[in-house]
């Protein structure tokens, strides 16, 4: 068995949202137009590899367009599993809206709310604090029954900045900053304890890429 589990995080493709509303849960649709990033992207992924989704259409579909690069490779893929933990953030109650209807919704409060967003909980919904609480159970339970094992994570920006979050021991709002774009490869690799090596590092997470695009894609 390998000494690492390493997790190969991509964000789905794009979808239509042209008013920049929070689509959050919202089960829409990707848009699947061009092969190209999907070629490029194919032979960057391991082989034999564990493939998991969160159970939302555009992340299905994302992956279901990689299938066929891959499988020019000469790869044999697995079913993927879905996991509706390392979904979108659950806006609730703001879902749909953009950021002038939230402004109207909110009032007054529209500060306060900017002053911490990622601890702010929409009505009938949940913080970014929240999804990072049920990203990393997801991640931990995940890579503990297929460790050493390779991962391929189809999923969304906010569940990605939340596994960064896990990785790096970071703040909910500082782990808002990260930018994590469509088709972006992101991979965080899991030490298996009491394997850690010798030079003094005592955390088991380690990122190796984060928002990585091929040159023809950025």
């Amino acid at each position: 068995m390998s000494e690492t589990t390493r997790w190969w995080w991509i964000r789905h493709d794009k979808v239509h949202n042209p008013e920049n509303r929070l689509y959050g849960q919202s089960d829409i649709k990707a848009i699947i137009s061009d092969a190209g990033p999907y070629e490029r992207l194919a032979p960057s992924l391991p082989s034999d590899a564990l493939w998991i989704s969160s159970h939302l259409s555009r992340t299905l579909e994302t992956a279901a367009a990689l299938r066929p690069h891959m499988e020019a490779l000469d790869q044999n893929l697995p079913e993927i599993l879905q996991f509706p933990e390392i979904a979108e953030q659950d806006f609730g109650a703001w879902q749909g809206m953009n950021i002038p209807e939230i402004k109207a919704h909110l009032g007054d409060g529209f500060d306060a709310f900017w002053q911490a967003p990622a601890e702010a909980q929409p009505p009938e919904g949940e913080s970014f604090a929240e999804v990072i609480a049920r990203v990393a159970k997801a991640v931990a339970r995940i890579t503990s029954t297929h460790a050493g094992r390779d991962i391929i994570a189809f999923a969304h920006g906010g569940s990605i900045r939340a596994a960064l979050a896990v990785a790096l021991d970071l703040a909910p709002g500082r782990a808002l900053r990260f930018n994590i774009r469509n088709l972006s490869l992101t991979r965080i690799d899991h030490l298996i304890p009491g394997k850690l090596p010798t030079s003094g590092l005592k955390h088991p997470w380690q990122v190796h890429q984060v928002n990585h695009l091929h040159p023809e894609d950025d």
